[in-house]
């Protein structure tokens, strides 16, 4: 074969493609029913997908202010009795113990005592002239920052000094600034008023997580571990913990160690487990991540599910089309069409019928995506709570609309073997 009878042999059938379309034409109506199911079993499977990717992400983001390897832990009471104490002891922690721990684990990079007064919604205990509100304080070291971050909008954070000092500052947030300045009022050197006691703003911070937990780090202010538990007789008490880990070390291992330390130090019984409250993120996220695994798996299968519905439809139409165009199939095969012709009809029919209603449901899917995720960005960041940033892989479209041509390639197969399986003699006799 020379190449010009190659380049012949190769050259597309667009006569035969555009049979294809005329014959899915003259049948508009079971055309458009037989592909529906193929376009929704696709659109199905990139909307649950890309849903479940916008809740994972809304729920990451609630968390994406806090470092992965960070623990959060507080105290509670035994559970066993140990050394001569009995079951049901309060646990405290001092600033003693949080020096102990700091100086003897292997696995911290960084310890964050804080304590709090009030609570978010609480009592009215700030006041700056006439104006209050209820926020939520929190007596804290700067490397709770290595921990929570916080984007500083104007201002400075704590510092060491701050701690040494005992300097009577606070980084409020924005939601606080709103609240008890003017809006062309720099909070910066002004002063609030905190139970009573006189605070100077020296900062003023945003939040990196969404809905109410943003809302939430909006509404509190920040003031020095020291000058808190001086202003507020806290003495050297210590609410709770936050605990970043070395990031070569599994959260689970750095906890134990941890807990370990402090239960020597506190004559708790090694085995006391409800000695301490935490919550490690670390494992949070991993929960995450898996729950968000299966969500997806659970997705595509049911999305698939419905695919194969509708690669079974078209199948059943393709049977009674070949039924009703006995005669012409028939015909065909008395002017001398070769079986591989009959079969490349039917499967191109087929395919074509599945790639285009495919194709709908795929465009259709990633538009109502796109559209769910300019939604959500056009509104304010604490109003799209945990659902945000709906997206869908370009592999997974991919990996979906081969899985579709495959199946439908499949389906294909009876309806073009039982085209040519008809004998043109009968085919010809039949009306």
């Amino acid at each position: 074969m020379n190449k010009r009878q190659e380049n012949i042999r190769w050259r597309p059938d667009w006569d035969g493609f555009l049979e294809l379309v005329q014959v899915l034409v003259q049948r508009p109506l079971r055309t458009a029913l037989s592909g529906l199911g193929v376009g929704w079993g696709l659109f199905m499977i990139i909307i649950t997908i890309g849903s479940a990717n916008g809740l994972q992400n809304g729920v990451s983001q609630d968390l994406g202010d806090r470092a992965k390897n960070s623990m959060f832990m507080w105290t509670q009471s035994t559970s066993k009795a140990y050394k001569g104490f009995q079951r049901g002891r309060p646990i405290e922690l001092t600033i003693g113990d949080v020096e102990y721990l700091a100086a003897n684990s292997q696995t911290l990079d960084a310890v964050a005592p804080q304590n709090q007064l009030g609570g978010w919604r609480g009592s009215n205990n700030v006041t700056r002239g006439i104006k209050t509100g209820a926020f939520t304080v929190f007596g804290e070291f700067p490397a709770q920052l290595k921990i929570e971050a916080r984007p500083l909008r104007s201002g400075r954070h704590i510092n060491d000094r701050d701690i040494e000092e005992n300097r009577k500052i606070a980084v409020i947030g924005e939601r606080v600034r709103e609240i008890l300045f003017t809006s062309d009022e720099n909070p910066i050197g002004g002063s609030v008023r905190i139970n009573g006691v006189n605070f100077t703003v020296v900062g003023v911070f945003g939040s990196l997580r969404s809905g109410e937990d943003a809302e939430e780090d909006l509404q509190s202010i920040r003031i020095p571990f020291t000058a808190f538990n001086q202003a507020f007789h806290r003495g050297d008490d210590v609410g709770w913990l936050c605990l970043l880990f070395n990031e070569s070390v599994h959260a689970d291992s750095a906890a134990a160690e941890v807990m370990s330390i402090l239960k020597s130090r506190l004559s708790i019984h090694p085995d006391d487990d409800r000695a301490f409250g935490h919550w490690t993120v670390a494992k949070e996220f991993e929960e995450i991540q898996t729950v968000f695994s299966a969500i997806r798996g659970v997705s595509f299968v049911f999305g698939g599910l419905a695919l194969l519905a509708g690669i079974i439809g078209i199948m059943n139409i393709m049977l009674i089309t070949v039924r009703e165009r006995t005669n012409e199939l028939g015909v065909r095969r008395a002017l001398g069409a070769t079986p591989g012709v009959i079969i490349r009809q039917i499967m191109g029919e087929t395919l074509l019928l599945t790639v285009l209603f495919g194709l709908v449901g795929a465009i259709l899917g990633v538009a109502s995506i796109e559209a769910i995720d300019a939604l959500l960005e056009s509104m304010p960041a604490m109003d799209g709570g945990s659902f945000r940033n709906p997206e869908v892989s370009i592999e997974i479209v991919v990996q979906s609309l081969a899985i579709m041509i495959a199946m439908g390639a499949i389906a294909g197969v009876l309806p073009a073997f039982r085209a040519v399986s008809i004998r043109p003699v009968e085919a010809i006799r039949t009306e």
